[in-house]
């Protein structure tokens, strides 16, 4: 496997020698110095280029940066519409184990480009000095926010307002339509209030990663594995067991929050409990 020296200089080569290129730039992980490296992080890099046309008429340029394994252009996409504009990707993955996300951008998008930018970007090659001003890398974009008393409401609201589709798709003996929203709504609302409740332990001046990936490091281990057992879902009782702790969990730490930051802690715990244990609580004696 190549490693990030060889895969750098390789993308600076390929600037130089391109006059179309006109300006490049690494973003993501490999850009974070809050993050560990390793040899399995993608390398996301921009190219911003005077005729977009030029590169997507055949993709026999892409051989440049190595022996390609498989190709994915999400802006040529039938089954999932472009969410890119005028810009085009390539997902592209090679014989040795590096993965490249290239993305061209044409030149006039620029300050486009640099206004939406989440902080993660590492300029590369500049050949006209198009960019005066510093860029500082940062992942600020990306650090626990506190909370208002407003968004701890709305995420207490969600929470329990979902949780109720959760145990009538169980009750129904729709385990995929439970799982889904157990998966997509309710534990990344139990993740969101452990995460606030780290950040008042620990400040507000850093991040957890993609889909809080870091957590483990700021919580107990028995914390963690309790986490861990939400993911338990390979029947319904299984299912209904992983839910009761995702809401015994959610119940601890939204009221450490509310205490903490002295909020108003709503009824809705009380009542969609009260409501679920009535209307679905024989789940788990259900075969």
């Amino acid at each position: 496997m190549r490693n990030e020296n060889e895969i750098l200089n390789l993308f600076n080569l390929i600037v130089e020698e391109d006059d179309l290129i006109r300006l490049s730039v690494l973003e993501g992980s490999r850009t974070n110095e809050n993050i560990l490296k390793d040899d399995f992080q993608d390398y996301d890099i921009t190219f911003f280029v005077t005729d977009m046309e030029f590169y997507k008429r055949n993709d026999d340029w892409l051989n440049k940066f190595g022996e390609l394994l498989f190709l994915q252009k999400p802006e040529n996409m039938e089954l999932y519409p472009s969410e890119l504009g005028s810009w085009y990707s390539y997902l592209m993955y090679f014989k040795d184990g590096i993965k490249i996300d290239l993305t061209l951008i044409p030149l006039e998008e620029i300050e486009h480009y640099f206004s939406e930018s989440d902080g993660l970007v590492k300029l590369l090659i500049d050949k006209d000095n198009r960019i005066s001003n510093k860029i500082v890398t940062s992942d600020e974009r990306y650090w626990i926010k506190k909370p208002s008393e407003r968004e701890f409401i709305d995420c207490c609201n969600e929470f329990w307002s979902v949780s109720t589709y959760v145990a009538k798709g169980l009750y129904r003996k729709e385990i995929l339509y439970a799982i889904d929203h157990f998966n997509q709504i309710l534990r990344p609302e139990l993740l969101r209030m452990m995460s606030w409740k780290i950040g008042l332990r620990k400040g507000f001046n850093f991040s957890l990663g993609k889909y809080y990936k870091f957590i483990d490091q700021h919580i107990s281990k028995e914390v963690f594995d309790r986490l861990l057992s939400t993911f338990s879902l390979v029947g319904y009782k299984e299912t209904w067991q992983s839910f009761q702790i995702c809401c015994d969990m959610f119940r601890q730490y939204s009221k450490k929050v509310a205490f903490e930051l002295e909020y108003h802690y709503p009824d809705y715990d009380v009542v969609m409990t009260n409501f679920i244990r009535n209307i679905y609580g024989k789940i788990d004696q259900r075969e």
